[in-house]
């Protein structure tokens, strides 16, 4: 059942160095919150999992969070490359980072098996690709039905999924509209769930095709309003593309990545911080 905590003590009590972790949410309630948090608290050898890695996980691969990537697209949204990352990949810096690549509907269906408990999903895709040559994960099977060859890929079960929506009840029912992604499948595959949320209301009143997750499927509900930014929350706030624009100045070069970290999340203790020295900053630019 879920539990109502701080986002400090949540992630201190449930992701452990060396974890497996997903931090789900597709063009907004991405958990740039939870991100930070993870970063602050010195994690390491972390295997992330992400559909789309941008900023968030450019900012904790650039930390040495991470030790292994599988995702299946990576960049900043409508700007470029995430220059944290290519530097993890091309060069080691801060340190090496394995890559595992898959498509969208792979990844999403790894999601959706691990999920359903089976070991693994099975699909149509990789014909005419040669992506298997380099993600020794994908392989080939024969339906035992048909005879036809199809591919076979891994499950993905985390240690801890994280996930940013928009309410929770005091019991710890999470609500999430707007679009999806995979973040009910990423909960439901997870051994644990962190969600972030915007507030905690007394009754949950979902919309048509909106999603509610029952608290027991989470393990913590922390209450931390803006935790997506600068990406958006559908009915509270919009996305900040000034800073998705501004973030391929930042992580150009280590020490400008470096100096933005140390200011923005490693001297603050809190996302509300963060928020803070964040609109300072844009005003010292603008002024």
């Amino acid at each position: 059942m879920a539990e109502i905590l701080p986002l400090n003590k949540a992630v201190e009590e449930l992701i452990h160095d060396g974890a497996h972790v997903a931090l789900e949410g597709f063009t907004h309630l991405i958990p740039h919150a939870a991100g930070h948090e993870i970063i602050r608290q010195g994690r390491r050898n972390l295997t992330l999992y992400r559909m789309t890695p941008d900023l968030v996980y450019d900012q904790m691969i650039g930390m040495g969070v991470a030790r292994r990537l599988v995702f299946s697209w990576g960049g900043n949204p409508g700007v470029g490359s995430l220059h944290r990352f290519r530097d993890a990949i091309e060069n080691g810096w801060p340190c090496s980072l394995d890559i595992e690549e898959r498509s969208h509907a792979d990844l999403s269906g790894a999601y959706v098996a691990g999920a359903s408990g089976l070991p693994m999903t099975l699909l149509r895709a990789y014909r005419g690709s040669d992506l298997a040559r380099y993600n020794q994960q994908i392989r080939l099977i024969t339906c035992p039905f048909t005879g036809e060859e199809l591919t076979a890929t891994p499950s993905v079960r985390p240690d801890v999924t994280v996930i940013h929506a928009q309410q929770a009840d005091r019991k710890g029912n999470v609500l999430i509209w707007g679009i999806l992604g995979v973040q009910k499948e990423a909960v439901l595959a997870a051994k644990n769930a962190i969600v972030t949320v915007e507030e905690v209301v007394e009754r949950l009143d979902p919309a048509p095709n909106a999603c509610v997750l029952p608290s027991w499927i989470i393990t913590a509900v922390c209450v931390v309003p803006g935790g997506a930014s600068p990406s958006y929350a559908q009915g509270y706030y919009e996305r900040d593309n000034a800073f998705y624009k501004a973030w391929d100045n930042i992580s150009r070069s280590r020490e400008d990545f470096q100096g933005w970290m140390k200011r923005h999340v490693l001297e603050t203790d809190s996302f509300e911080d963060f928020q803070k020295i964040k609109a300072e900053t844009a005003q010292e630019v603008t002024s």
